[in-house]
């Protein structure tokens, strides 16, 4: 019998994980995982190959008739975005976004299992996937399964999106922009959207933007013992690296709000890496390349940034002399007229930080339905980016962001996740549908 509507916590409050079934459906999709590793142009993933798996689970659910309505959205061929829809009885909705299809790759020789085969020992499920992110996809299925073996009578709408190529943007528009620009999405903009992509069980309210530069310095070779008639492209990269590093930090300093979101650093520019021309050690390379990353909390704006940081380049080529050298025969102009030159590049992809609402009803559901399974709700920030989530924040998605996996496996060999994380994740998403339905009820 259904479910009466004044029931429906209770029922979704009853929710438990069918460990079999769960276990069942993940398997089968790390076992597609080797064609799921996102990396193009060498491996382009197939995501129909992950998400016909939820199709047949959810199948005595889905035909005419049933409680779940799915639909499976592609703007290339076999890589779909899958929608699912539990209708309530309101267009009011209670969206999980984000979990997505594709992987990043995995060498099954660094690995101590095979990363394309579920491993389960004790609470560790092993597997390419597991926790970024398709143990959030089975999660997020079997509580689809659950909410139509209850017949649970709701007023909110429970809609799940799986997207595709979110491990890497090397294609715009096959993933959740695509969906965005075909309108497949403005109808979850009724309700709260919870992106389910992050880690370890608890509500994370901040991201940074993440911006890779490589400064070029241009000398000129000379032999090392006749340092003035040649100009050493590594001081000059150096020693204007140090500068704009400290107007950077002069321009973008801590914010207020950094402490209120809890971020353990403020933003930040550093480099990471050096390269230079190859060549003697008793000679002055011509040219030197210093590159690194800018890490920005949600508070300052990416293109307000780059403009400065470009201002900051554009300053010290116009006024070589106000760049310190190093010793009395280091130069940057030489006698025969030849100066040296900075030159700025950006890396291609450039993410935005979010800044989570933290008066949305989204976000009060999240940390209640949080502390009630796992006994604490502690709000998190990190300077680690997520793609995508700025983007439909600025579309007027309300968004919060968590996840079940764990953050000191993502991405790595031997990657796992705890089978108790994501037991409790079912749990925890449906009581996120149970406050908010209930939210809804009281009005």
């Amino acid at each position: 019998m259904a479910a009466e509507a004044s029931g429906a916590r209770g029922a979704l409050e009853a929710i438990e994980m069918n460990d079999e079934r769960f276990l069942g459906l993940l398997g089968k999709l790390v076992g597609e995982a080797e064609t799921l590793q996102d990396n193009p142009p060498d491996l382009v993933p197939r995501e129909d190959n992950a998400s016909q798996h939820v199709l047949d689970i959810l199948a005595p659910y889905t035909g005419e008739g049933g409680p779940i309505k799915a639909e499976r959205v592609s703007f290339e061929e076999g890589r779909g975005n899958l929608i699912l829809t539990y209708p309530g009885k309101t267009e009011r909705t209670i969206a999980f976004v984000g979990s997505h299809l594709d992987v990043v790759p995995a060498n099954p020789e660094t690995w101590e299992r095979n990363p394309f085969e579920l491993s389960v020992e004790g609470d560790k499920l092993y597997g390419r996937g597991t926790t970024d992110c398709l143990g959030h996809v089975a999660a997020i299925t079997e509580l689809f399964l659950q909410l139509a073996e209850r017949k649970v009578a709701l007023d909110v709408t429970v809609v799940a999106v799986f997207i595709a190529s979110e491990e890497a943007e090397a294609k715009p528009g096959v993933g959740v922009d695509g969906l965005v620009e075909a309108g497949k999405l403005e109808f979850i903009k009724n309700g709260p959207v919870i992106w389910v992509d992050s880690a370890d069980s608890q509500p994370c309210i901040g991201t940074a933007g993440a911006m890779m530069w490589h400064l070029k310095a241009i000398g000129k070779l000379f032999h090392s013992g006749l340092p003035h008639k040649g100009i050493n492209a590594l001081e000059l990269g150096m020693e204007a690296v140090k500068i704009i590093q400290e107007r950077f930090y002069a321009d973008f300093p801590a914010h207020p709000k950094e402490e209120e979101y809890a971020f353990a650093t403020c933003s930040t520019m550093k480099p990471t890496q050096m390269s230079c021309a190859k060549g003697g050690l008793n000679q002055l390379p011509p040219h030197a390349t210093i590159s690194g990353d800018i890490r920005l909390t949600p508070f300052y704006e990416v293109e307000d940034v780059r403009a400065k940081v470009e201002s900051y380049v554009a300053e010290l080529n116009a006024d070589l002399g106000s760049i310190p050298t190093r010793g009395p025969h280091s130069t940057y102009t030489i006698a025969d007229g030849t100066t040296g030159k900075l030159e700025l590049t950006w890396g291609a992809m450039a993410l935005e930080g979010i800044a989570c609402n933290l008066t949305s009803p989204g976000y009060k559901a999240l940390c209640k339905a949080t502390e009630e399974v796992k006994g604490v709700a502690k709000p998190y920030a990190i300077c680690g980016s997520l793609p995508l989530v700025r983007s439909l924040q600025r579309e007027g998605f309300d968004l919060q962001v968590t996840g079940y996996g764990l953050s000191d496996t993502y991405h790595a060999d031997n990657e796992y996740a705890l089978h108790s994380d994501l037991r409790d994740a079912v749990k925890i998403l449906a009581r996120i549908v149970a406050e908010i339905d209930e939210g809804l009820a009281k009005k």
